[in-house]
């Protein structure tokens, strides 16, 4: 069905990890205004949505590759070291929406099991810890996520600028980013990942509550 005119227009990713005794599952998909524009299944990821030619998407795929390749690669060097015997489930849910009057409003959230763990005051490009009674897990992940440039700045930047820019360019009727964005449409999954290896590291070397 058509849109109100009143909804904002919306760019919505999301990107579930399970893991489960050192193995790593990844799943996920994005949508643009209600359209899907990317799957992900395991260590691939599809362009459904032509938002990028082919030769620049076969080096975000590969970027992309690569992240959840390493990520699956710690999952397992921690889980010798600290071995878990239940099912760890994260899911990332990031985006931003573009209202008619112009205004725009960006998100990151993060859930454990379910459960709110984290998330990402864009304004300020600082994490929270949502989870439950402060929790030295969610601590530590939130303190591994503030250190770096690419899970701040770059995350804020692509939330407030390249992400709205998308839905600018869609809002215009051109179909494609405006000039001022930098950063790739596929940074946003790869930010996911990142955001996600730290918080590997605060659920496997924190579990038992010592970090």
């Amino acid at each position: 069905c058509p849109a109100s005119l009143a909804a904002p227009l919306t760019f919505t990713m999301l990107q579930w990890t399970r893991v489960y005794k050192g193995n790593s599952i990844f799943w996920g998909n994005a949508s643009l205004d209600g359209r899907l524009s990317h799957l992900l299944e395991g260590l691939n990821v599809t362009q459904v949505l032509p938002l990028e030619p082919p030769e620049t998407w076969a080096r975000r795929r590969q970027d992309v590759n690569t992240y959840l390749l390493y990520f699956r690669q710690l999952v397992q060097l921690f889980s010798k070291e600290r071995p878990i015997n239940y099912t760890q489930s994260l899911c990332c849910r990031l985006g931003c929406q573009l209202f008619p009057n112009g205004t725009a409003h960006s998100f990151y959230e993060v859930t454990l099991n379910g459960t709110a763990f984290l998330s990402f005051h864009v304004p300020n490009a600082t994490w929270e810890r949502r989870w439950p009674g402060g929790d030295a897990v969610a601590a530590y992940a939130e303190g591994e996520l503030m250190k770096w440039p690419k899970t701040t700045q770059d995350l804020q930047h692509f939330l407030n600028t390249t992400c709205v820019d998308i839905l600018r360019a869609q809002s215009a009727g051109t179909g494609k980013q405006s000039s001022r964005s930098h950063a790739p449409l596929v940074l946003g999954l790869i930010l996911g990942t990142v955001a996600l290896l730290g918080m590997a590291v605060g659920i496997f070397l924190c579990t038992g509550g010592r970090c």
